[in-house]
C-alpha cells in the first residue's frame, strides 16, 4: 500500500448524477494508482475490471450521505473490496492512501506486511483486508526473488556505466506503477550498497 494522489473528478456531473462508475472517473481512478488496487497493490487489469471503491461504506447507518462524494472513492481489486465490504471502525478506520501516507503505519518485511510502531490501523487494515492472503505472499516473494537476482547481477558487473544503468532500471521497476512498489522499496533500501 502506498501513498496515491488523488486526481481531480474528470465528470462531476455523473456524481452529481447519482453515478459514481462513469467511466472518465473510473479511468481517472485507475491511471492514478497506476492501474493497481489501492490496497493491496496487485495490477487489476489483469484479471479483473476493477471496483470503485468506498473508503468509509455508503451502507445504512454508516456513510450513505458519501456515495457519490469523490473524495471517498477510490479503485480496488475484487478481492480486497469484498474483503474490506461494509467494515469500518469509527476509532480505528482503514488507511486512506489518498489522504494519508500508508507507510505511517505499514512497513514490508520480505514479501509480509506489518504494522509499523504498533499502529492499530495498521494491523486493522492488513488484517480485515487480508493484505497477507497466501496469493499475495506468493506474488510478492516472486517479486522480491526477481529484484535480487536483478541487484545481485548488477553489483557483480565490473563496468561502472553497466552497473550504474542496472540499478537505474531496478529503481524504475521499483518505482509506483509497478506492482508491490511498497516491497520493492523496502528491498532496494536493505540491499543498497
Amino acid at each position: 500500500m502506498i501513498k496515491l494522489v488523488r486526481p481531480d473528478c474528470p465528470n462531476p456531473a455523473a456524481l452529481a448524477a447519482k453515478n459514481y462508475k462513469h467511466p472518465d472517473n473510473k479511468a481517472a481512478l485507475l491511471n492514478a494508482s497506476g492501474a493497481k488496487c489501492m490496497y493491496c497493490e496487485s495490477k487489476i487489469r489483469h484479471i479483473d475490471f476493477g471496483d470503485i471503491e468506498h473508503i468509509k461504506p455508503k451502507a445504512e447507518g454508516l456513510f450513505p450521505e458519501l456515495e457519490f462524494d469523490w473524495l471517498n472513492l477510490g479503485i480496488a481489486c475484487s478481492k480486497c473490496n469484498n474483503q474490506k465490504k461494509d467494515k469500518f471502525d469509527r476509532a480505528a478506520p482503514f488507511i486512506d492512501p489518498y489522504s494519508e501516507d500508508p507507510e505511517d503505519h505499514i512497513m514490508a518485511l520480505g514479501s509480509y506486511l506489518a504494522q509499523r510502531n504498533g499502529s492499530v490501523r495498521g494491523e486493522i487494515t492488513i488484517r480485515e483486508i487480508d493484505l497477507n492472503r497466501p496469493e499475495l505472499l506468493e506474488k510478492r516473494l516472486k517479486r522480491v526473488d526477481d529484484l535480487l537476482t536483478a541487484l545481485n547481477a548488477a553489483n557483480r558487473t565490473n563496468v561502472a556505466i553497466l552497473r550504474q544503468a542496472a540499478l537505474a532500471q531496478i529503481e524504475i521497476e521499483a518505482g509506483p506503477a509497478y506492482e508491490y512498489s511498497l516491497i520493492a522499496k523496502a528491498v532496494l533500501k536493505t540491499n543498497a550498497r
